[in-house]
């Protein structure tokens, strides 16, 4: 009975005890969160060491406040406050792991201490290096994107990295960025569907929307300056004769062949070195690329029968979904420049299917259909009907790849331009109505109400 008596006794002890500390962190911790939720850091930080020593596990909270301060201070011009907004992730990431994400916090830090100029350029690039290899599927801000590759190149201008780590590091941000944009393209493309299932987007999905639209034109955007940044280094009159010069040494090397085939074919340079890479690399190591590239090569000359053989193999020996659409896009255009439109449109779409974000597939197709108004349809109206077909996917190119959204939206009102006008509608008595389309598009076209 003592026995229990005594257990009772300690455990209240201990109860106490605990919730007097939590009461006491409760305390420490409103101290400091308070006036920052109302942007006083000056009375903040007077709170703010007490709180992360004496209760550092009690609220996450505590570390989005505080990077927030330091951010304030770091922006007002204070570089010091910097290393405390480094702890201040630090303590995030070690007591709260699960909601912390590395990549985007890592990045965070790296590009702080590059705005700031801390540190040389090597350090800086390390930091954004830590971070997309700690965490890449959290490396997603495209600011630190493009600041990851710029001083990479910054260095090999310096004289501190190859280029060939330029290149490979070229490679692995482009992916990245097309990555980011295919998942946005998809959030994009449900929204598209749920439109055109007659359904009215609701305010909330509206600001989705938008919000996935501006990011894919954020992304599109530093693609493009990640291309300016390595500008003329990567120009078939550079290319051709570094690769010359390294072939000999470099032939038995896999991935130097891969990386040179790679470089040349996306330049689209012109030299019989092409060809002796390509050569060289089936016949170390047959593979997805290699069955690519000497399917370029028939593509070139006017061989489509072996061409298409080859863009298939490298479609079946491809485990990236990335690379396989790139592939599948080559015996789509095949097709299309061929005039085998239905089989050009089935390739393009499966495309899409990998990479939602490549719009200049729906532009391909939307050409293919206009092109082929005056061989659908029964009457001269029905004929020109095709265009709206045309204009519909031609809009969705470009809401879903910013870098061709201007031009698509061109050419989305050229094709309705060449549509039946209000007075055709009128005159024929068509406003409203659905016209099927009996030839290779297929589907239906519905002609808008006056």
């Amino acid at each position: 009975m003592k026995t229990k008596l005594l257990f009772l006794a300690l455990f209240a002890i201990m109860m106490t005890t605990a919730v007097r500390a939590q009461d006491e962190c409760t305390i420490a911790v409103s101290l400091f969160t308070e006036p920052a939720k109302i942007k006083n850091y000056e009375g903040a930080l007077t709170h703010y060491e007490k709180a992360i020593t004496q209760c550092p596990s009690y609220s996450v909270a505590v570390y989005q406040y505080a990077v927030k301060m330091f951010e304030y201070f770091i922006e007002q011009g204070d570089k010091t406050k910097i290393k405390d907004l480094e702890n201040a992730y630090q303590l995030r990431m070690k007591y709260f792991p699960k909601k912390s994400k590395k990549g985007d916090i890592l990045a965070d830090i790296a590009q702080i201490k590059y705005d700031n100029g801390i540190g040389d350029k090597m350090s800086q690039f390390n930091g954004f290096d830590l971070a997309f290899k700690t965490d890449e599927p959290n490396f997603k801000s495209p600011k630190s994107i493009y600041t990851y590759f710029s001083l990479a190149m910054d260095l090999y201008k310096n004289g501190q990295k190859d280029i060939q780590e330029v290149f490979d590091l070229y490679d692995i941000v482009v992916e990245k960025i097309e990555k980011e944009e295919g998942n946005y393209a998809t959030r994009i493309n449900k929204m598209i569907a749920k439109e055109e299932s007659g359904a009215t987007l609701s305010s909330k999905d509206k600001k989705k929307l938008s919000g996935y639209e501006k990011y894919l034109g954020y992304y599109s955007k530093i693609k493009q300056s990640v291309d300016a940044k390595l500008g003329t280094v990567a120009d078939c009159d550079n290319l051709i004769p570094l690769y010359e010069k390294n072939f000999d040494e470099k032939k038995s090397d896999i991935a130097w062949l891969k990386s040179a085939a790679s470089r040349l074919n996306a330049k689209d340079c012109e030299t019989p070195l092409f060809y002796q890479l390509v050569q060289e690399l089936h016949a170390l190591q047959p593979s997805a690329a290699s069955a690519f590239y000497l399917g370029r090569l028939a593509d070139r000359d006017g061989n489509n029968s072996d061409a298409i053989d080859y863009y298939n193999q490298a479609v079946e020996l491809e485990t990236n979904l990335n690379k396989a659409a790139d592939y599948l896009f080559a015996i789509a255009e095949n097709y299309r420049k061929r005039g085998s439109y239905s089989k050009a449109r089935s390739n393009y779409y499966k495309v899409l299917e990998q990479k939602p974000s490549k719009g200049i597939c729906y532009l391909r197709i939307a050409d293919m259909y206009s092109k082929s108004s005056n061989d659908c349809g029964g009457s001269v109206f029905e004929k020109r009907a095709i265009n709206w077909k045309a204009a519909e996917m031609a809009d969705r190119a470009a809401r879903v790849d910013a870098s061709i959204a201007a031009t698509a939206r061109a050419t989305s009102d050229s094709y309705r331009q060449r549509a039946p006008s209000k007075s055709d509608i009128f005159a024929e008595g068509m406003a409203g109505k659905i016209i099927t389309i009996n030839c290779w598009i297929g589907g239906s076209v519905k002609v808008p109400n006056l």
